[in-house]
């Protein structure tokens, strides 16, 4: 057996063999953290920059598809009318039609009326300084007054009186009442003329007035018939697109409305001044029946 002394260089020197053995492996397993460690710090900075990319693309991209995205036009009640169903366009044209009449007659009869006023308080001034039943006759007939009720009044109860007389009728005395009834009732014929020109183009307002809402109220169910027709045709039930349709529907409603509502008021304006001025007329009847019978008594 060998002593201690001698093994111990000898377990030495296997040691360092072993050890030269083992240095290529240690070597190989030293450098693989370090080359991973190398690979990651090169392919770290490659990708936060390709993360970092689509970050700053946005803001880096003007905002095109806002100012690229073409606007709708702009609806309007014309373009409305326009885009309508012919059966809609032609009730709402009906109707603006109605309405430029109702205006029209408003215009008109403020000039009749404004006319016919200052006309007949000339008349009464100038018929109230008449003398004889002849002189209310020239008066009445004369072309300054031509057309005037009044006149026209005057002028049938003068002229029945005068016609009495050529007829060699008693026109005074115990035939007093029978001539008065005679001119009495020539006046309520003028006077039945009278309120049939004067009521000229009411009738009209009144029709405008009462069946304007409805005849409007029939286009707007035509045409929302027709936009849930095109929804059931197009399978859709988004709003915007029927919501033109139904606007345009709802447009013939509001042009009846416009046509009504001022048919309404002008007709109910001057149905008052109608009646203010049949008012007056027989106001003027009962004084003109006063004034010839006191001109018969007088023989006048």
């Amino acid at each position: 057996m060998l002593d201690n002394k001698r093994m111990t260089p000898l377990i030495a020197i296997l040691g360092a063999a072993a050890l030269m053995m083992s240095a290529p492996a240690f070597a190989q397993d030293a450098a693989a953290p370090a080359t991973d460690a190398a690979a990651a710090a090169t392919t770290a900075p490659a990708a936060d920059a390709a993360a970092a990319a689509p970050a700053a693309a946005p803001a880096e991209t003007p905002a095109e598809p806002a100012a690229a995205t073409p606007k709708k036009g702009r609806i309007t009640p014309i373009t409305m009318f326009l885009e309508a169903k012919a059966f809609v366009q032609f009730v709402m044209a009906g109707l603006l039609l109605a309405s430029v009449f109702s205006w029209t007659l408003l215009v008109t009869k403020l000039l009749e009326f404004g006319s016919l006023n200052r006309k007949s308080d000339r008349f009464v001034e100038a018929y109230r300084g008449t003398k004889t039943i002849a002189d209310i006759g020239r008066l009445a007939l004369s072309d300054e007054f031509e057309g005037n009720p009044l006149a026209d009044m005057a002028a049938a109860a003068a002229s029945e009186v005068e016609l009495s007389r050529q007829a060699g009728l008693a026109v005074n005395g115990a035939h007093r009442d029978t001539t008065i009834m005679r001119a009495q009732a020539a006046v309520s014929a003028v006077q039945s003329s009278l309120a049939k020109r004067l009521s000229s183009g009411m009738q009209f307002l009144a029709s405008v007035g009462s069946s304007g809402p409805f005849i409007g109220l029939l286009g707007t169910v035509y045409g929302i018939m027709n936009s849930f027709i095109g929804i059931a045709e197009s399978n859709t039930t988004n709003l915007a697109a029927v919501a033109p349709g139904i606007s345009e529907a709802l447009l013939a409603t509001a042009i009846g409305l416009f046509a009504a509502i001022p048919a309404v008021v002008i007709y109910n304006y001057f149905q008052t001044r109608v009646s203010a001025y049949g008012t007056r007329s027989d106001g003027f009847n009962a004084e003109l029946m006063n004034n010839i019978s006191r001109l018969l008594d007088k023989g006048a």
